[in-house]
């Protein structure tokens, strides 16, 4: 008896802290957030307690549908773009399909390396309408007063945020991948080319199922970052022309730190966290049917 109660001793105030610091950083401000939802407070006094309000003007405002249209958007990109080219480029040097494949890793991965903050003010000058497409498009149209000016259109305005956020991440997903193909026993490979399996049969057929935990997950991870999507869009734009680069994120932050209505900011939150509890529950699915179609 003494030994099991020095073991739950032991385990405790091992464990204990780690709970204590989760409970603090993670559970009590997602509780917090959603009690909060269901008020109204401006930070001052007393929040007023105002029940689902806050979730029906949020669904009845055109600025969220907008944020939620391009958080979309970022998550067909991440999950359809980024994943599977990240892991196309992943295969060509695992196979050492290019020369100096070294290099190759290294520059598809720089990009991650930089701050997202100097990534949207670099990115912000080559689109300006004074910046290097608009001087390109001078020369090729040979008209000196062409001006590129994708940010004033509003219908257009979101696509180079796309090609950034492709191109910016792109090279962490690469890296990922490559190092589970380095888990993959060699021998497996030269098995299947001695069979006379060709290059595309080796990656469907060898390579993919073995990758498939993997590809999964990351789908997760891009899910996840893609909905909190903020620091890169909102240096690039400010969600601007006329909020229609703003992202769920932008929307919840300007209507708490600008407009200092946190309850309803907290609603925003929690909807972030419903959405992705949602898509990854959705993933998880598709994941398991293919586990047992594939099994």
């Amino acid at each position: 008896m003494n030994s099991l109660a020095e073991k739950r001793f032991a385990y405790t105030i091992l464990v204990g802290p780690a709970v204590v610091v989760y409970a603090s950083v993670i559970l009590f401000p997602i509780l917090f957030s959603f009690t909060l939802g269901f008020t109204r407070w401006s930070g001052f006094g007393t929040p007023e307690w105002i029940g689902i309000q806050n979730y029906t003007r949020m669904l009845a405002d055109p600025a969220f549908r907008i944020g939620l249209r391009n958080n979309m958007l970022i998550v067909g990109v991440s999950v359809f773009g980024q994943i599977p080219f990240g892991f196309l480029l992943a295969y060509i040097i695992y196979r050492k399909m290019v020369g100096a494949h070294s290099f190759f890793e290294t520059v598809i991965f720089l990009p991650i390396t930089v701050s997202a903050i100097v990534v949207a003010k670099l990115w912000n000058q080559i689109f300006s309408p004074a910046g290097v497409i608009t001087q390109l498009m001078r020369i090729v149209r040979d008209d000196p007063r062409y001006v590129f000016a994708v940010f004033e259109n509003r219908d257009l305005a979101i696509f180079p945020i796309l090609g950034v956020i492709f191109w910016y991440y792109t090279g962490i997903y690469m890296v990922i991948f490559l190092a589970n193909l380095h888990k993959i026993s060699p021998d497996v490979i030269e098995a299947s080319i001695m069979d006379g399996a060709k290059e595309h049969q080796i990656l469907f057929r060898v390579i993919l199922p073995q990758m498939t935990n993997i590809v999964f997950t990351t789908a997760v991870f891009a899910i996840a970052g893609s909905l909190k999507s903020f620091d890169l869009i909102f240096a690039m734009t400010g969600g601007g022309p006329a909020r229609y680069t703003e992202v769920i994120a932008i929307y919840m932050y300007f209507n708490t730190f600008r407009y200092y209505n946190y309850g309803y900011g907290s609603a925003v939150s929690m909807m972030i966290v419903v959405l992705s509890l949602g898509l990854i529950t959705m993933l998880l699915g598709v994941s398991r049917r293919f586990e047992r179609r594939y099994s």
